[in-house]
């Protein structure tokens, strides 16, 4: 194993630790759910999607989480992001 090898490794490893599971609950017919999604993957942000339109379980978990019905929702570690807010999104990426 090389030098490059290890350092490559020691840098996915240190990614790995410090990703943050992203969460986003959506619809179908949300246009800020739509940019939220396309903005995640514009930055290489992965992340599970929930349709609470179709998934009363996910809708009633989003609604205990943050106390309101509007999406998107997005849910980083414990911070809890209402609509499309890049800025907060990267501060609780960080």
């Amino acid at each position: 194993m090389s030098i490059d090898d290890i350092k490559e490794e020691k840098k996915e490893s240190l990614k790995k630790e410090n990703e943050k599971n992203v969460e986003v609950f959506s619809t179908k017919t949300c246009p800020y759910c739509v940019k939220l999604k396309n903005w995640l993957d514009e930055n290489g942000i992965d992340y599970v999607d929930y349709n609470v339109g179709e998934n009363r379980e996910k809708a009633k978990e989003m609604i205990e989480m943050s106390g309101q019905r509007g999406v998107p929702q997005t849910r980083i570690g414990d911070n809890v992001v209402i609509g499309f807010d890049p800025g907060k999104i990267k501060e609780a990426l960080s």
